[in-house]
């Protein structure tokens, strides 16, 4: 059997009463639609990093003497305070940031 070749997409062949077709790549981050984010206490942090090792997106770096989240890829889970055994993470509304 063989297989027939296809045509090149068009979209002119397109109805214009169906949902439009992306034409760019439009990149959504998690930083772009959380609602908390976590706010470090940096004179509480003593750089255990249990904060790193339970984050599930790995958005922990390591910064002098504290960790802190990128918050550019953190989705705002708040598993970083829960387990921070120190209490040096917080989560805040995003609005009030």
């Amino acid at each position: 059997m063989r297989r027939q070749a296809h045509a090149p997409f068009d979209p002119a062949t397109v109805p214009d009463d169906l949902c439009p077709i992306a034409t760019e790549l439009s990149p959504l981050r998690p930083g772009d639609w959380r609602s908390l984010r976590p706010i470090v206490d940096r004179e509480r942090c003593v750089k255990c990093a249990v904060c790193w090792l339970y984050c599930p997106v790995q958005c922990i770096v390591e910064r002098g003497a504290w960790f802190e989240p990128r918050l550019e890829t953190c989705k705002g889970c708040g598993i970083c305070a829960q387990e921070c055994p120190h209490r040096a993470i917080r989560m805040v509304e995003e609005a009030t940031v």
